[in-house]
């Protein structure tokens, strides 16, 4: 068994862990960051998302380095790929003219450019990388986290790694339940949190967010590019959720915020509310001509929310069974888009649909991971509820923006999103103000070392739906790196630097010298 001592491990090299290495990295300290796919980037690059980003993402509202990835991802295509001249010229460029983004790309564009902007340091020696490892247990002395070992999902060698700190990057917050750190899963109730849209009977810890396995697609008029029909395909085709409109493979589901039936179409071709457009990450107009056969769309859509059950929190056997639900239900959505979808011209199917299994790295077609939209999440110094952030909460308390943080890390925006859950209930959609990501929100209640990365920090089930876009992890994820790096080079612990005012001051004029934005500008429309 093989041991490896540094400075901080970063379990999950997902978007927050990403951005928690660069920073710690930049600070001077060595970094082991691991990751269970094959590719790092998480909701990026292994999870097929893209970028979803507020109006004012191209101005301001993220951090420095995230900004840096966003202009590498238009350098990348500018740099390499035959654009038409005006594409090129374009200083907003967006590879896939997606409307859920500014910038619509591939997953492989964004696992391009954080190798790239990772290298100096894997180079240097100051980042080692371990992909295709798994957390499967920890130590601890008291309420320091000692050990983390991982295993290598191919060979099966298993290392330990030691270290100052530890971060926990994972999709699930895996380390929370291994080194015996307080958390949080599923949904409040609202006698615990007073949060309007909180459950109103008791919690359940197991009503979480749907999981969604995302796919590629482009089309090819003309051509069959069925796939081999899906082993739950039968199931998947006459199941209908008792508060959906429809069946489940239909294009008719409820509207996110009032839940009204909706119908959608494919192609814009057939109307205004088209899916086609709407996560499409390469857009053939953009390239010289013959460049592309077709656009390419990503498959994130109500169709193939997965609600049936969590994947923590229950059995290893139940896990399996809802991951390969997930699977199902995506493969089936795209067989019956391929085979019965109704189509404007009164036929059934466009088999030419074709799954772009290159888009996703993988022989399924499907992404390397599902999307997941909820995390196990600390109990922390400080939570982040309903009140704090949602535009009906505040103005029914006679405010008209967010609450103020004084321990502010950083800041986003993003409605106050859920979808279906595992309980059975519809979607959760309501407005939020422009928010801060308060410091008291990263540290938990007891342990020392141990920091969150990503959706895994101190927030509900309801406002974990603001907090878990791309910007805001990123820079939950940066902030933990810096505050790691800042406590080794103080010799403090992060509950000191959030309760000392010098301290804090102090880690948040690093912060800002980094170019971490704290607070919002004046903004007239939420």
């Amino acid at each position: 068994m093989k041991e490896i001592q540094t400075d901080l491990v970063i379990v999950g090299g997902g978007t927050g862990g990403c951005a928690a290495a660069l920073a710690a990295c930049k600070m001077g300290y060595k970094v082991v960051m691991t990751e269970e796919t094959m590719w790092i980037g998480g909701q990026l690059t292994s999870q097929a998302v893209p970028p979803d980003e507020h109006p004012w993402i191209e101005q301001f509202g993220c951090t420095r380095s995230y900004r840096q990835f966003r202009d590498q991802i238009r350098a990348f295509y500018k740099d390499g790929f035959p654009l038409t001249e005006r594409a090129r010229l374009n200083p907003v460029f967006n590879p896939g003219n997606g409307y859920v983004s500014k910038l619509c790309h591939e997953p492989r564009a964004a696992l391009s450019v954080l190798e790239r902007m990772l290298s100096p340091y894997i180079h240097s020696g100051r980042l080692t990388l371990l992909t295709q490892r798994r957390a499967i247990g920890a130590e601890t002395d008291g309420d320091r986290v000692t050990t983390v070992t991982v295993v290598h999902s191919l060979s099966g060698d298993m290392t330990v790694l030691h270290a100052t700190y530890f971060i926990d990057a994972t999709e699930c917050g895996e380390l929370l339940p291994m080194t015996g750190t307080e958390y949080v899963t599923g949904s409040e109730s609202r006698s615990e949190t007073d949060e309007p849209h909180a459950l109103a009977g008791a919690a359940n810890p197991l009503d979480m967010q749907a999981i969604t396995h995302c796919f590629a697609v482009d089309y090819l008029e003309g051509e069959d590019h069925t796939i081999d029909k899906p082993e739950q395909f039968a199931f998947w085709n006459n199941y209908k959720a008792d508060f959906w409109p429809n069946k489940q493979l239909s294009w008719t589901v409820p509207h996110y915020i009032t839940h009204e039936p909706t119908v959608y179409h494919l192609f814009p071709s057939e109307g205004p509310d088209n899916r086609w457009l709407y996560r499409r990450i390469l857009d053939r107009n953009n390239f010289t001509p013959g460049f592309l056969a077709s656009d390419i769309t990503l498959v994130n859509w109500p169709q193939n929310d997965y609600w049936l059950g969590p994947i923590f929190e229950v059995s290893e056997e139940e896990r399996l069974r809802h991951l390969e639900g997930a699977k199902q239900l995506s493969l089936s959505l795209l067989y019956w888009m391929q085979t019965e979808a109704p189509r404007a011209d009164g036929k059934m199917g466009f088999p030419g649909l074709r799954l772009r299994r290159d888009v996703t790295g993988t022989n399924d077609g499907l992404a390397m991971a599902p999307y997941i939209r909820e995390s196990r999440r600390i109990r922390a110094q400080f939570t982040v509820l309903e009140q704090h952030i949602g535009v009906e909460a505040r103005q029914s308390a006679g405010f008209n923006s967010a609450a103020t943080f004084v321990d502010s890390v950083g800041i986003g925006c993003y409605r106050l999103d859920l979808h279906p859950s595992t309980g059975n209930r519809n979607y959760i959609d309501i407005a939020s103000y422009p928010f801060q990501i308060p410091l008291g929100s990263l540290i938990p209640i007891r342990m020392k070392n141990l920091l969150p990365a990503c959706k895994n920090i101190g927030v509900t089930h309801i406002t974990n739906g603001s907090y878990r876009l791309h910007p805001v992890e990123w820079n939950i994820g940066e902030a933990a790196g810096y505050l790691s790096a800042y406590c080794m080079t103080r010799d403090v612990q992060p509950v000191e630097v959030w309760s000392n005012k010098d301290q804090l001051e102090e880690f948040q004029r690093l912060l800002t010298q980094e170019g971490i934005e704290l607070k919002w500008p004046h903004i007239h429309e939420v």
